[in-house]
């Protein structure tokens, strides 16, 4: 094989190779744990049950976890608790001075800050673990119990059972990040609902040969589809290009500066974290109205929080526009890159170094960022209208279509960069820098 494309020239696997496979062994055995069931439910009434319940925040949630909610296996809660406690750790870093002075000692700080998010996401799991159980325990469906063995003892060992699983899934997770290809939250969350649509496809080509659905559904759904996988490469990839020129500055004989470049500045710098932090927080209220099935408190929070009321995409939109602004704001700092730039010598053309520099990038961000909360939430919040409005089950739209998309260019931008590092080394090994003293 080529050298220079990265590869290995005499067998075996480079550093890259053996970092997708390991992404994927470790997605794999993400997969396997999905259909390992928790004993005492009844499994086919509780499928039957989440398959009518495929167009809500239900059907939603039992597609980001891969079809692990409907099996109810020891992953059934999936990443959700993880992302919840990453939001409230997020939330309390910004408020709390402890953590907030955490957030600037470098590695040692974030590693701290994982570890509150880690204790975090057991609490979660717990709590979440315990509401579920007593929830199916309580539940009839078509007549009958999805509960075959109730008791005490059924709801604490379902409770370890789904925390522990939630435990695994997330050092799963961190170990796809660390040592595989990609980010390994996201990563499992692509894979659940990438695993899903072949029987969703499946599923739609059953009806329209039922005569459930017919031509014209069939083709808003394709159309709709490529509109949005379009869109969705098309404003991943924009950005916007800042000029940045270095003045040139001498150190001893060399004359080093005077380039121009330029500073990109993405038009959505967040990613797929908003949609994702606003489904997880849509979670609470539905978890609540399934708490209290038969109070009026449960029937006003199963009754408003239904995808297509006004009221739920208000509030989706809503927190989706906020978590794009907050975690920009969290990960792009515009005093750090203007002190960046005048310290190497770096300016913006007509501005000011220094704090003049940081307000022009931070009102340039903050444009980009309005636009691109508008684009998310119009992505997020329209396979919803078209549900309501033509009756269409748009089960791969919308949230889980900006989550593949954006996680899989992502994980191909990491690839390329990887691909591109190991050409380098190959170059550098076969053709050596030499100088007039001899080799380097």
């Amino acid at each position: 094989m080529n050298v220079a494309a990265g590869l290995p020239t005499r067998g075996g696997l480079n550093h890259l190779e053996r970092k997708i496979l390991f992404t994927l062994a470790f997605l794999a055995i993400y997969r396997i744990g999905v259909h390992i069931p928790i004993p005492g439910v009844d499994t086919v009434a509780l499928e039957e049950f989440f398959r009518q319940q495929g167009g809500n925040l239900l059907g939603m949630f039992n597609m980001f976890s891969g079809g692990a909610l409907e099996r109810f296996s020891v992953f059934a809660l999936g990443v959700m608790p993880y992302i919840s406690a990453s939001i409230i750790s997020q939330l309390l870093t910004v408020v709390v001075p402890h953590l907030e002075a955490l957030s600037k000692e470098g590695d040692a700080g974030r590693k701290k800050i994982s570890q509150y998010t880690r204790y975090g996401t057991i609490v979660l799991a717990l709590i979440q673990g315990y509401m579920i159980s007593n929830t199916l325990e309580g539940s009839n469906f078509l007549g009958s119990s999805l509960v075959l063995t109730g008791g005490m003892g059924w709801k604490l060992s379902t409770t370890i059972s789904l925390t522990a699983g939630t435990a695994f899934v997330m050092w799963l997770g961190e170990q796809i990040t660390a040592k595989g290809v990609g980010n390994g939250i996201s990563l499992i969350i692509f894979a659940g609902i990438v695993a899903g649509l072949p029987g969703l496809v499946g599923s739609t080509y059953e009806q329209y040969t039922s005569e459930q659905m017919d031509l014209f559904r069939i083709i808003i759904i394709l159309f709709v589809v490529v509109a949005v996988v379009s869109g969705v490469v098309y404003v991943e990839q924009a950005a916007r290009q800042i000029p940045v020129q270095y003045a040139k500055r001498q150190v001893g004989r060399r004359v080093y500066g005077g380039q121009n470049t330029h500073l990109p500045v993405r038009v959505n710098p967040a990613g797929v974290i908003p949609p994702i932090f606003a489904s997880s927080m849509l979670q609470f209220p539905i978890t609540m109205g399934a708490l209290y099935p038969n109070s009026v408190m449960g029937d006003f929070l199963n009754s408003v929080f239904s995808p297509g009321g006004w009221l739920y995409n208000s509030v989706y939109v809503s927190l989706i526009v906020f978590f794009t602004f907050f975690y920009t704001s969290i990960t792009f700092k515009s005093d750090d890159i203007a002190e960046n730039l005048r310290k190497f010598g770096g300016f913006v053309p007509g501005i000011r170094p220094g704090g003049r520099t940081a307000d022009y990038i931070n009102k340039v961000v903050t444009r980009l960022v309005l636009w691109g909360s508008v684009y998310l939430s119009a992505v997020c919040v329209l396979p919803i209208v078209l549900t309501g409005r033509f009756n269409i089950q748009f089960f791969f739209g919308g949230t889980s279509l900006l989550i593949v998309v954006g996680v899989a260019l992502d994980t191909f931008r990491q690839i390329e960069s990887q691909r591109q590092s190991l050409r380098y080394d190959a170059f550098l090994k076969k053709n050596p820098i030499r100088t007039r003293g001899g080799r380097l």
